[in-house]
């Protein structure tokens, strides 16, 4: 359906992307004549997006692409990032994305087509930010469900389409580094990340969990001796399991830039047995600091009305505005290293390849934090009576994802073009957090103000040190079988395919506490409030009554948990296209979907105990079972090469996540809340509805807008408690959810007002309701509301710029989103909204030669901070602060 012109101006352009301006001859032979030559010219950027523009335009339905070029263009350094730039996706917690206003249980990602585990502890979606960019070859975002796609499918579902093997010699690097506004002052400390000592593990046996001097008196057997008795031993016992747990955490204040990176990449192909071989070798690495002031606060239920605008600092609440108040300055390093090794053969409609893919993202924190309780009724308060609770927390972790995946296409003329592809794929996502410490202080202040010194009080928690471990294995393997037919007005192509997945998960958590009894003891820091080196020291637990506590839960509660899914999958769908103006497809795919979770505890010594947490009722109550068939339809009227109409439905299903199906609890990174699963969650079915109207121009020109509409059945929704100083939450099915809403996409050519300009953006406006039964509600204030995460807009919009000699290229990068719900209110108060955050980056890229690139890019401008709002009073903010980096890079 493409005319010859349109053809070859899209192959100049991509063939030759590297040039802004250039020319290219193409000839068709026919009977060895020469019959046709076409001259075609694009900028750097219209011609790669022109190829992903027919791309998505093939597709029967609706998809949008982002290209390697495109992810170049804005300077996003990993998936993530890159996909807030597609309509309608917003970004939460640098991490996960949120397609059409749903949260990130309604979106899903695949690699190459393939599932894969998730290293992220409290969900099953894979977190984005951990595929850098630099291995990225498209990133697919299709919005309309086809039966070749799994049926968990809500606002939509993202392909990570890696870089796969070149068809001649390439070879490269990439050196960068940045600064960051916010990391000139930060913390770092000596990090001991040894994980859990092997005594102190042997102990949880031998002890039975109970670390209390009674409970080693009774498993030692102890026995008074002349000088001892035999709580005074058991108490020496006690403290020399203390002493195992590193304490030597220092923190020291430095500038924590600048940030830098290495980049390298090789690949070759040869000609071997009539075909051709090839490979492609990478590796990155990133390191990445920086330091941010945050503020997360509890308001009272009952504000006075000039708490919305008089309130900016804790110095300054001399009112019951808040229940409690938490700010704290927090430093973090990231340091991101891959590896990509590809091997890939091809021969006369054949290819094979083999991918591996590893992945690792360490970051270690340090927050110190001050903590606060306004209210009148509260008891401390730097501006009332001079004392506050001071915390220190040290928190690494390390995060892996390693793949290996073999893939296959083979094409049969003899038999009509059958076609066959093929994919099977290990993976696993492991989690290591070695080091997660909290160290919990009381602070006095003089009247002014001003800090005197450190107690620690006598009671539990002083100290508590946590040791997590989570593996998630995957095996995916998938085929699909598709046959072209060919009539005289009709163009059809029928599928068949299979999809099986296999999961396992396996979470454990060990904690400790240092607990004091008595009075409270003071801390020789010399002073300096940020000095622990004379906290839980050996002398310290010599001379007070430290002593240490496993702080498992008792039976029959948990909070480690194993879990498995199996995915059985088949489908059958067609593809017709009616005198090349009607298209028709759809289908149906029928699956078994079986998962079960069951939580569980370290302490499990005999069998009594697993009759406890393995008990028949409790596996099946963690237990979902589904065997249902899902259908598809999509319908376009194509009007000829400039445009086309398509409208499609498609039911689907959104089920639970592994870890909320089981009563373990665990604290949510993204809202810093206390979460705990709950037994019998269902399934959420979804009935999904797409129109949407495509326009394509000269020149890479493009316009859509779409109109959907998405009919939820039971959708899973958060529940929140509030207790005497933090919330807590569970799940609950609510009655019925909808989300409606109109996308417009374009890129348009502005060389009539500059040579080189060009626009792209898009913009989304939705809404959306759910209603929960208010006798399941708990303590929300509004049982019908916006769905958690929504944003009523989003907003993309993109200046770009390619100068006419091919050196330079530049791009302003704007987006914005509307407020969403974060948590919702209870007991009377509102819904804590995210405010709407205003990203605007620049981009410049300098071409000196044909090999090399400089690019330099300065984020967000505006001096943005994240900011929390309930009932109008901040109650969680970030500083964000102002970025720039440098980077060269050079191809051979």
């Amino acid at each position: 359906m493409m005319n010859q012109y349109r053809f070859n101006k899209i192959a100049c352009s991509v063939t030759l992307g590297l040039l802004v301006s250039s020319q290219c001859a193409f000839a068709e032979e026919n009977n060895d004549a020469l019959i046709e030559e076409v001259v075609a010219t694009a900028s750097r950027l219209q011609g790669s997006a022109a190829a992903v523009i027919e791309e998505r335009k093939s597709q029967a339905f609706v998809a949008d692409i982002l290209g390697a070029e495109q992810l170049s263009r804005t300077g996003d350094s990993d998936a993530a990032s890159a996909l807030r730039r597609v309509t309608g996706l917003t970004l939460v917690d640098g991490k996960f994305i949120y397609v059409r206003g749903l949260g990130e249980r309604y979106s899903s990602a695949r690699l190459n087509g393939a599932s894969i585990p998730s290293p992220d502890l409290t969900r099953n979606v894979v977190p984005l930010d951990i595929f850098p960019s630099s291995i990225i070859e498209s990133l697919s975002v299709q919005k309309a469900y086809s039966p070749s796609m799994p049926a968990a499918f809500g606002g939509g579902s993202i392909d990570i389409r890696t870089k796969s093997v070149p068809t001649e010699f390439i070879a490269g690097f990439e050196i960068g580094a940045g600064i960051d506004s916010s990391a000139s002052d930060g913390f770092s400390y000596e990090r001991n990340d040894s994980g859990l000592n092997a005594s102190l593990y042997d102990a949880i046996a031998v002890y039975r969990g109970d670390f209390s001097l009674s409970s080693i008196i009774e498993e030692k057997a102890l026995k008074p001796t002349d000088t001892q008795t035999a709580g005074q031993q058991a108490l020496l016992l006690n403290k020399q399991l203390l002493r195992t747990l590193p304490r030597d955490l220092e923190i020291e204040e430095e500038s924590l830039d600048p940030n830098y990176n290495i980049k390298a990449h090789i690949g070759d192909s040869f000609e071997v047995l009539d075909g051709q071989l090839g490979f492609l070798a990478s590796v990155a690495y990133d390191s990445i600091r920086d330091a941010s002031e945050k503020r997360n606060a509890i308001i009272t239920n009952d504000l006075s009305e000039n708490c919305a605008t008089s309130l900016d600092t804790v110095e300054q609440v001399d009112t019951s505005c808040y229940e409690v108040v938490k700010d704290s300055v927090t430093s973090t390093e990231n340091e991101r290293l891959n590896a990509v090794f590809n091997v890939g053969y091809k021969r006369e409609g054949h290819q094979v390849s083999w991918s591996n893919i590893y992945l690792e993202d360490n970051e270690d924190e340090v927050d110190v934090s001050i903590l606060q309780a306004p209210a009148a009724s509260s008891s401390f308060a730097i501006i009332r009576d001079g004392s506050a609770n001071r915390s220190h927390e040290f928190l690494y972790e390390e995060r892996t994802l390693s793949v290996s995946q073999f893939q296959g296409k083979h094409t049969f003329l003899d038999f009509g073009g059958l076609g066959f592809d093929w994919q099977y794929t290990r993976s696993k996502a492991e989690t290591d957090i070695p080091v997660d410490v909290t160290y919990k202080f009381g602070d006095k202040f003089n009247s002014n103000g001003e800090y005197v010194n450190s107690v620690v009080s006598g009671d539990d928690n002083r100290a508590v040190y946590s040791y997590t471990n989570m593996e998630d294995h995957v095996d995916s393997y998938s085929g699909n079988l598709n046959l072209p037919v060919y009539l005289s007005d009709f163009e059809m192509e029928f599928k068949a395919g299979y999809d099986f997945v296999d999961r396992a998960r396996i979470y454990s958590t060990s904690s400790f506490a240092v607990n004091l009894s008595g009075a409270a003891v003071n801390v020789d820091n010399g002073g300096n409030p940020l000095n622990n080196s004379g906290y839980l020291t050996d002398s310290f637990i010599d001379n007070s009554s430290a002593t240490i506590q496993f702080n498992e839960p008792t039976s029959p509660r948990a909070d480690d948990y194993l879990a498995a899914q199996k995915v059985a999958a088949g489908y059958g769908m067609f593809d017709v296209i009616y005198q090349g103006q009607w298209r028709v497809s759809g289908g149906l795919r029928y699956e078994e979907f079986q998962q079960v979770s069951i939580g569980t505890s370290s302490l499990i010594f005999d069998g009594d105990d697993l009759d406890i947490y393995y008990d028949p009722e409790k596996i099946q109550a963690g237990t979902i079972n589904e065997d249902e068939t899902y259908s598809a339809l999509s319908l376009t009227y194509i009007g000829g090469e400039s445009y086309q109409i398509r409208f499609g439905y498609g039911e689907t299903v959104v089920r639970p996540d592994l870890r909320e199906v089981v009563p373990v609890s665990y604290t949510d990174p993204l809202t810093d809340i206390r979460t705990f699963g709950r037994s019998g969650l269902k399934s959420s079915p979804i009935k999904n509805y797409d129109l949407r109207y495509e326009y394509y121009g000269s020149l890479g020109d493009s316009f859509s807008v779409a109109a959907f509409y998405k009919d939820i059945d039971a959708p899973i929704e958060t529940v929140l408690q509030i207790g005497d100083e933090e919330y807590s939450a569970t799940f609950v099915n609510g009655e019925s959810a909808e989300v409606m809403g109109v996308e417009i996409e374009w890129m348009h050519d502005l060389t009539y007002l500059a040579d080189g300009i060009f626009t792209s953006g898009n913009i989304t406006l939705s809404d959306s309701e759910a209603v929960i039964d208010p006798a399941q509600a708990g303590s929300l204030t509004n049982p019908t509301k916006r769905m958690t995460g929504h944003s009523e807009y989003v907003v993309n919009l993109q200046l770009n710029y390619d100068s006419s000699d091919g050196e330079h290229s530049s791009s302003l990068v704007y987006n914005v989103f509307g407020e969403r719900i974060l948590a919702a209110g209870v007991l009377g108060r509102e819904d804590a909204m995210e405010q709407p955050f205003h990203s605007l980056d620049f981009v410049y890229t300098y071409y000196p030669d044909f090999n090399s690139k400089v690019k330099f890019k300065m984020k967000n401008l505006l001096n943005e901070d994240q900011e929390v709002t309930q009932s109008g009073v901040t109650v969680r903010s970030k500083e964000i602060g102002l970025g720039a980096s440098l980077s060269y890079s050079y191809e051979f």
